[in-house]
């Protein structure tokens, strides 16, 4: 299984506890996910983000329609939360979420790492569906989150980054327009 990674970092010019307490509150992921993908959040509202939190969701990929079970599996305000998913379209997807204090701000970053399904396909499905669907899904989402945040023109850009956990020659095949990148799996680090 080929583990694949995005990275996208995006400043805003708000306090970390109040940015925080925007993802805090799943409401908000209806408010950041394109139209195209007519998510919904199937879980009973309220829900209380906390490590071990389940919630489904339905969404369409490609019109086809998708269920998907997300949980939240590391839960510290106002720094840090990881969701990986338990049921949905991915071989594998974790999904850490970082905030740092920063410039007056909090940049947020995220860290996904994802496997598509497909096997021999994987390749043709990534370069032709995933990637530009995640690159596409992770620019509405810093442009959403601009607009109701109120990021300013005058803070740094949003950078995005999509590419492969694997060797040079893998990471050198990533789409034209995306900077592949090799990172190291700390999980595989010998203590």
């Amino acid at each position: 299984m080929k583990i694949r990674t995005l990275h996208a970092e995006l400043w805003l010019p708000q306090p970390m506890d109040a940015v925080f307490a925007f993802f805090g509150d799943a409401a908000n992921l209806d408010a950041i996910t394109p139209p195209w993908l007519d998510f919904r959040i199937l879980t009973p509202r309220t829900i209380v983000m906390a490590a071990g939190t389940r919630i489904d969701y339905a969404l369409r990929l490609h019109g086809i329609p998708v269920k998907w079970q997300s949980e939240i599996t590391a839960w510290q305000p106002p720094h840090y939360f990881a969701d990986e998913q338990r049921r949905g379209p991915y071989r594998h997807w974790a999904h850490r979420h970082h905030f740092e204090a920063a410039d007056g701000g909090t940049w947020v970053r995220d860290e996904v790492e994802y496997a598509v399904p497909g096997y021999f396909l994987e390749p043709i499905i990534h370069r032709l569906f995933v990637g530009p669907d995640l690159r596409t899904l992770f620019t509405f989402r810093h442009a959403k989150m601009h607009e109701m945040l109120g990021a300013d023109e005058t803070g740094p850009a949003p950078h995005l980054v999509l590419g492969v956990k694997k060797t040079d020659a893998l990471a050198a095949s990533a789409p034209a327009g995306y900077h592949a990148r090799e990172k190291s799996d700390p999980r595989s680090a010998k203590t």
